[in-house]
């Protein structure tokens, strides 16, 4: 989370690594959050490259795509859990891929946007996420 000072007035943000192996879903996911307030710290366009980057910028958030070159979403969520049991991580998948997003939630997600995304239930899956991380911080 990030103090951000606008016009004298005080904001938290949200900080997302946005993780998709596709330019056009990165840039899509990051209009979204950006208009929803969020402030994106990153993306990555493989599994390798979002657990080094989770690893580096400690995000509050993750979404994750699950089917990608070189180390899938599954793959990276796991590891990332592996060094941050508490990591917020949203997968994100295409229609038809029910199993993988079963065993995506088994393994830690914390929820699964189906793309072609629409912007309200990107925003609706990661502010729930945001207010239940944000339940036990008080």
């Amino acid at each position: 989370m990030v103090l951000k000072i606008q016009e004298g007035v005080f904001s938290l943000s949200k900080r997302v690594l946005i993780v998709d192996d596709a330019a056009f879903m990165r840039m899509m996911i990051k209009n979204i959050l950006l208009d929803g307030g969020y402030e994106v710290v990153g993306d990555a366009e493989n599994g390798i490259q979002a657990v080094e980057m989770y690893n580096e910028l400690k995000p509050d958030l993750v979404t994750m795509d699950i089917t990608m070159p070189e180390k899938d979403g599954i793959t990276a969520l796991k590891e990332i859990f592996d060094h941050d049991p508490d990591a917020n991580v949203i997968m994100c998948s295409a229609m038809g891929q029910q199993a993988l997003v079963i065993e995506a939630i088994q393994s830690g997600a914390k929820d699964f946007i189906v793309k072609p995304f629409r912007p309200e239930r990107v925003l609706e899956a990661i502010n729930k996420v945001m207010e239940t991380n944000n339940q036990g911080e008080y």
